[in-house]
C-alpha cells in the first residue's frame, strides 16, 4: 500500500489518502513544535504523497490550525483535502477555569461544549480563518461526549448532547453539505459506542475513531464496524499507535490513552512485539497497516513531529507483512480472531 492511494468518502466527489496527517502535535501535544518543524512535516508529508490532513480548534486550542495553514496554502488547494471539527468554542481564560493541560506553550486560552447551529457556524469561520483557506472538506464534530470516554471509570451510555447534535450541529452541517460548501460530515470521538448510536440515527460520511480500532483494541469490530460498511461511512483511524504504545513498544515510559499504560496492556504489547520480531515486523508497521483489514477504513492519520517520523510512517506503511504473522496474532489471543487483516 502507497501512501498516496486514495480512498473515496461520501457522495460529493472527495478522496482522501490511505496516509493522512493528524494535527495534535501542531497544537504542542506533550512537547513544542516550532514553525519551521510544522512546515517540514507538511512538506515531508507532500513529498511522501499525503493529501489529507486534520486538525481541531482544540488542538493548542488554535495552534494546531494556525500552524498548518501557512504549510498547507502553499499547495494546490484543490490537490488536498482538510478536515477540521466543531463542538469545542475558544474562549480567554479566566482565573480557575479548567483547560487541557497537554498543549506546550499554548494561548491562555480554553473551551467549552456548544453543539447549537450557531457556534458550529462561528467555529468553521475561525477555523477557516486560522487555516487561511476558503473552505474545509470534512467537518467533523467533535467529542459529543464532552470528551469524558478517556477518563479513568468512564461508563458506554451515556448520551450527553446527542439530542442538541441531532437538532441543531447535525442539520447545520447537512445543509452545508447540501449546498456543496463542504463535501463530507461525520463525528470524531476516542468511544465508538456513541457512534454507533450516531450511525444509526443520521447521514453521515465519516467518523473518526480515535484509539479504539487498533492492533489493541477491536471492540468497535462487533457493532460500529458493521454498521460503517453497511450505511457507506468510512472510518478515519486516529491514534493508530493508541496514543504512544503502540509507536515505543512497551518501555517504562509507555503511553495509552494519554497516560502511563498499565502493566496488563504493557503485557500484552510484549506478546505482540514477541510475534514482530519473529516475523521481522516492525511494530509500527503492524498498527498502521491492522486497521485497512476492515473495507470501513479509508485512512490512518498518525501525527508526526519530524520529517524522519514522516518517512518513518510511510516506510511502516509499506512493508510487506505475510498472512502468517496476522495469523499467530490470532492464535495467541492478541488480536481478535473475527478481524480481517490486511
Amino acid at each position: 500500500m502507497q501512501a498516496g492511494d486514495r480512498e473515496k468518502i461520501g457522495l460529493h466527489g472527495l478522496k482522501v489518502t490511505r496516509l493522512g496527517l493528524g494535527g495534535t502535535t501542531f497544537g504542542n501535544m506533550y512537547s513544542a513544535l516550532d514553525e519551521q518543524e510544522g512546515l517540514d512535516v507538511i512538506d515531508a508529508s507532500y513529498t511522501a504523497g499525503v493529501r489529507y490532513f486534520d486538525t481541531a480548534p482544540l488542538y493548542g486550542y488554535g495552534m494546531s490550525e494556525t500552524k498548518m495553514g501557512p504549510g498547507l496554502e502553499r499547495y494546490n488547494r484543490d490537490e488536498i483535502a482538510i478536515s477540521s471539527k466543531v463542538g469545542y468554542v475558544l474562549k480567554e481564560r479566566q482565573e480557575g477555569d479548567d483547560y487541557v493541560d497537554l498543549f506546550v506553550d499554548a494561548p491562555k486560552l480554553t473551551s467549552y461544549f456548544d453543539y447549537s447551529r450557531d457556534a458550529v457556524l462561528r467555529s468553521i469561520e475561525g477555523s477557516l480563518k486560522r487555516l487561511k483557506t476558503d473552505r474545509l472538506d470534512i467537518v467533523l464534530i467533535h467529542d459529543p461526549d464532552d470528551g469524558k470516554s478517556i477518563e479513568p471509570g468512564w461508563v458506554p451510555g451515556d448520551r450527553v448532547n446527542f439530542d442538541q447534535v441531532m437538532a441543531e450541529a447535525y442539520p447545520a452541517l447537512a445543509e452545508l453539505r447540501e449546498q456543496g460548501v463542504v463535501k463530507a460530515i461525520g463525528l470524531g470521538m476516542n468511544q465508538w459506542q456513541m457512534l454507533a448510536d450516531f450511525a444509526r440515527a443520521g447521514n453521515f460520511d465519516a467518523f473518526l475513531l480515535a484509539g479504539r480500532y487498533t492492533l489493541l483494541e477491536q471492540e468497535s469490530l462487533r457493532e460500529l464496524l458493521p454498521l460503517c460498511a453497511e450505511r457507506d461511512v468510512r472510518i478515519i483511524v486516529g491514534g493508530p499507535y493508541n496514543s504512544g504504545i503502540l509507536a515505543t513498544g512497551a518501555i517504562e515510559e509507555a503511553t495509552y490513552n494519554y497516560a502511563a499504560a498499565p502493566e496488563p496492556l504493557l503485557e500484552r504489547v510484549r506478546g505482540i512485539e514477541a510475534v514482530c520480531t519473529r516475523h521481522d515486523v516492525p511494530l509500527q508497521a503492524a498498527a498502521l497497516q491492522f486497521p485497512f483489514g476492515h473495507s470501513a477504513v479509508a485512512t490512518v492519520i498518525p501525527g508526526a513531529r519530524t520529517v524522519a517520523e514522516v518517512e518513518g510512517n510511510v516506510g511502516f506503511l509499506q512493508h510487506a507483512i505475510s498472512a502468517d504473522f496476522w495469523a499467530e496474532l490470532k492464535q495467541q489471543g492478541l488480536i481478535d480472531a473475527a478481524s480481517p487483516t490486511p
